[in-house]
């Protein structure tokens, strides 16, 4: 290191070639999008920089982020209280769930005929 604590790109550059990593810039790219089981991580106008380490690649990612929130599962506990109510099989018991926003008690009211 230099003196204030700055490096020289051109030593950092030496520095990381001897430690076997190897950094560069995906151009051109617009989004980035990660799916997790509960949401949509969307990076628009992302900077991605790749970074082999020994035959390992690490991406770091910078942008504009927003996310977006997926509608989770019914619980298997909700569809057994639909079934247990009104005697409906799983599968309408799953419809009526999902027609009713995931309130139990709006489906077992519909699959009584309310």
């Amino acid at each position: 290191m230099l003196p204030g604590g700055r490096m020289n790109p051109r030593q950092m550059e030496r520095m990381m070639r001897k430690m076997g990593l190897n950094m560069e810039e995906i151009e051109g790219v617009k989004e980035v999008i990660i799916y997790t089981d509960a949401k949509e991580i969307h990076i628009h106008d992302p900077q991605v920089t790749v970074m082999n380490v020994q035959g390992e690649k690490n991406f770091q990612v910078q942008g504009k982020v927003w996310e977006k929130v997926l509608k989770e599962e019914i619980p298997e506990s909700d569809i057994q209280l639909v079934m247990d109510q009104t005697g409906a099989s799983r599968e309408d018991a799953i419809k009526a769930l999902k027609k009713a926003d995931g309130e139990p008690a709006e489906a077992i009211i519909s699959l009584m005929g309310g």
